[in-house]
């Protein structure tokens, strides 16, 4: 067990402790604050975009090139809240359905993912129509 700000620990061991080599192998799902609330995307590496848990992950496996799957939370209201407060929060119970609905298309996309790849769930899950 470890902090969401020291994901990197657990995954580059987890890594090691199933003999895991390629980035290729490895999908994060994570929470995004610019993305719309709700909203699900695949993408193959890239930058933090101020995310600790990333920003650790990169450090210990000095890639960036893991896929992610990103679950919108979107920006703080009214921008007075600092990022870390909005994504710790409870979510609204206004929002709670919408974001079930995102944690099941964040799953079909780990499963597009395992079947056909990530170039595969990038044009299914970035493509569809979602809030």
């Amino acid at each position: 067990m470890t902090w969401m700000n020291e994901s990197g620990l657990a995954v580059a061991s987890l890594m090691r402790r199933y003999d895991i080599a390629g980035l290729e192998q490895l999908v994060v799902l994570h929470d995004e604050l610019d993305l719309p609330p709700g909203r699900v995307k695949v993408k193959a590496g890239g930058g933090l975009a101020g995310n600790n848990g990333l920003r650790s992950i990169n450090q210990h496996l000095g890639d960036p090139s893991f896929t992610r799957v990103r679950i919108g939370v979107g920006k703080p209201p009214g921008g007075a809240s600092k990022g870390v407060d909005w994504v710790l929060a409870k979510i609204p119970r206004a929002q709670r359905v919408e974001f079930d609905i995102a944690c099941q298309r964040a799953c079909d996309a780990i499963e597009l993912i395992l079947e056909g790849g990530t170039q595969h769930a990038m044009q299914t899950i970035n493509a569809a129509d979602q809030p």
